[in-house]
């Protein structure tokens, strides 16, 4: 049996992915992957999403520069979430600019944004 075949894909063929900082254990965004983005992953060694909102596969960084260079592919207990340790180049994970994209912390019942912009975004993407 083939390796992807061990995957359980949701109903639209995608399965969710958790990238984590390999050295501090920091989640740094999630994303989604179909088959081929999964298998480019292991093929490169950098992160591959399946874009939904363009409709297309999406190398990480392949416009920011920001790659993510990955360590160690895992899976879960029930083969239907992934988890990517990685080395973030630039530091920067967020289209937002910040390290992290879960830099939003409920706070007195609103959502603030906690963690600083690395580097505006405007300067990031052309």
């Amino acid at each position: 049996m083939n390796w992807l075949d061990e995957v359980s894909w949701d109903e639209n063929g995608l399965v969710p992915v958790i990238a984590q900082d390999a050295a501090t254990g920091e989640v740094l965004m999630s994303a989604w992957m179909n088959r081929e983005a999964l298998a480019e992953t292991a093929r490169r060694g950098e992160a591959v999403y399946w874009s939904r909102s363009r409709g297309r596969l999406w190398h990480k960084g392949e416009e920011s520069g920001h790659t993510q260079k990955v360590l160690e592919m895992r899976m879960d207990c029930d083969n239907d979430v992934m988890l990517l340790k990685i080395e973030q180049t630039g530091g920067i994970a967020c289209h937002t600019g910040r390290r992290s994209c879960f830099f939003q912390k409920l706070e007195g019942g609103r959502w603030a944004a906690v963690d600083p912009v690395i580097k505006d975004p405007k300067d990031i993407y052309k």
